[in-house]
């Protein structure tokens, strides 16, 4: 493991960019910026179209370490080039620490929660993300509704999961999404933290996880994971609410810190100006910073 990254990821300041839209939801992501459906005619189309859109993002001016601490990408990106250079190593270049999604997608929604899929081919692909220089994964399931046996196996299946990228010498982002629609939120938090907190008091001092969480309703709610011991960082994801929402509700939590996606890009379209792209991006980064690194 690279510790420079570790210490960088552990004590830096920043946020976290995720640009790590599957092959199910790059579609709604291209549309958001601009790219609708007719202007590609198959998957290896689409992904050429979403990977122009990253390295746009990921080679802007305004898209520098002063900010950002990390970059999540998606499998393919991992595999392409920016700027000649493997994704994870031009990023590295620039002093931004590499992620990879590993899941494959969510399961048919089961005792209120969505776990993640089936991943039989995990081992190879933590054997490549090593060879291209990856620091950490993310994984993510759902929570939808406060049923503590469903929420106890996502959980479960997340740090079993999360264990195996250890063994790999990466460091895994724990993803257990609580869906801010849910009508019992709060609730559906609580049980959550109860159960992350029983799978890091069973860690090893050499065991070390991210924690990717929805904005807790109550502020400050997950400030003993936030403190514990086995936790590099607590990154908060946008969930569907706007950026100025996302920004409002992050201020409030003490230690936590922005792994935003479509509230990071919501306001760029393909057919902006490079002048216009970059202060949209300036303007985005430079607010999903400040909710990151300055609290209420």
């Amino acid at each position: 493991m690279n510790q420079s990254q570790l210490d960088r990821m552990k004590n830096g300041k920043g946020f976290i960019a995720a640009l790590d839209q599957s092959g199910g939801s790059t579609p709604k992501a291209l549309a958001a910026y601009g790219v609708m459906e007719d202007s590609y005619s198959n998957e290896e189309e689409m992904f050429d179209q979403v990977h122009e859109m990253r390295t746009r993002i990921m080679t802007s001016p305004a898209f520098s370490s002063e900010h950002i601490l990390g970059v999540i990408l998606f499998e393919q990106t991992m595999d392409s080039k920016v700027e000649g250079k493997y994704t994870a190593d031009y990023l590295a270049d620039h002093n931004i620490v590499p992620f990879l999604k590993v899941d494959k997608g969510l399961a048919e929604q089961e005792n209120g929660v969505q776990l993640m899929k089936p991943n039989p081919d995990l081992d190879e692909t933590l054997r490549r993300a090593n060879e291209r220089n990856i620091f950490g994964t993310k994984m993510r399931s759902v929570i939808h509704e406060p049923n503590e046996e469903g929420i106890k196996a996502v959980a479960d299946q997340q740090f079993e999961v999360g264990k195996k990228i250890i063994a790999a010498d990466l460091v895994p982002i724990i993803e257990p999404e609580v869906n801010i629609h849910s009508e019992k939120k709060e609730e559906c938090e609580e049980i959550l933290k109860k159960e992350i907190l029983n799978h890091l008091n069973d860690l090893s001092e050499d065991e070390n996880v991210m924690l990717k969480l929805t904005i807790p309703t109550k502020a400050n709610a997950y400030k003993e994971l936030v403190e514990h011991p086995r936790v590099v960082r607590v990154v908060a994801l946008s969930g569907g609410y706007s950026r100025d929402e996302a920004n409002e509700k992050l201020k409030e939590n003490d230690g936590m810190i922005a792994s935003f996606s479509r509230a990071l890009a919501e306001e760029l379209r393909f057919n902006q100006t490079g002048e216009e792209f970059d202060k949209a991006m300036k303007s985005a980064i430079e607010s999903i910073y400040d909710a990151s690194v300055n609290k209420k």
